[in-house]
């Protein structure tokens, strides 16, 4: 990756963080986002400093912050090529009958609409030149039903059919795909093993949840050389989860 420049959203920690480690390990020079500047500040010292990475801190659902850190990105370090949308929010848990609205337009505009305008900001910067590769981070709650978080669930589905449909429009020259986790251990997934881990393991088939190099090490690969010939799919990461007909 010695001549890739990428973007890792949502990237001061967990799975985000986990990706530019790889990224940053494998050659590449690396720009994180996320809300909290402080954060940010930490996970760029622990990433190696400003010779191969920087942070810009906002919101993934703010058009200034995407254009400020494509803006940032070219000043510094030049063209991106390669951009990892691993923003992700989920306000509420619960049915869809009983589902506050607001909370799923945040939703949607963040997972999905801010999803869409850091590709297309990323294009502005550069990657439309390089013929680079986009991965989107999706969930195995947008591949099987999820009660309980059926709206985050609905919001990543809907980010796959976009993977396909970029990948469509932006052949030949980049390559788009994504990645749908199940539990990855993270903040962000807490409540949903925290204090009955080994419970919610044994119903995986590999009899453990997903640790963020797992997801880190698929998305080096897609983004690699060895997958020059792979556009428009989703890679389940899952333990097995979904051969069982569980999600979660």
């Amino acid at each position: 990756m010695a001549d890739q420049i990428a973007i890792v959203t949502g990237a001061s920690r967990g799975i985000g963080f986990a990706i530019a480690q790889r990224f940053i390990a494998q050659g590449a020079k690396v720009a994180i986002t996320g809300r909290d500047a402080d954060a940010l500040e930490a996970a760029v010292k622990e990433l190696g400093g400003p010779e191969v990475a920087l942070g810009v801190a906002g919101k993934g659902d703010d058009p200034a912050h995407r254009a400020a850190v494509v803006d940032t990105v070219r000043e510094r370090f030049g063209p991106v090529t390669t951009l990892i949308n691993n923003i992700g929010i989920n306000p509420a848990y619960g049915p869809l009958a009983s589902l506050d609205l607001n909370a799923a337009r945040k939703m949607a505009e963040v997972n999905l609409i801010g999803t869409l305008g850091w590709i297309q900001e990323a294009l502005r910067g550069g990657l439309a030149d390089t013929g680079g590769s986009v991965v989107n981070i999706s969930s195995v709650s947008g591949v099987r039903p999820a009660p309980g978080i059926a709206f985050y669930g609905t919001t990543k589905a809907a980010l796959i059919h976009l993977t396909e449909e970029l990948a469509v429009e932006l052949a030949p020259k980049i390559r788009v795909n994504a990645v749908a986790p199940a539990v990855v251990k993270t903040r962000f997934a807490s409540a949903l093993y925290e204090g009955r881990e080994a419970e919610v393991a044994a119903t995986y088939p590999l009899k453990r949840l997903g640790n963020t190099d797992d997801v880190a090490g698929t998305v080096a690969f897609l983004c690699s050389p060895d997958a020059a010939w792979i556009t428009g799919q989703t890679i389940v990461i899952d333990g097995g989860l979904t051969l069982t007909g569980a999600v979660q």
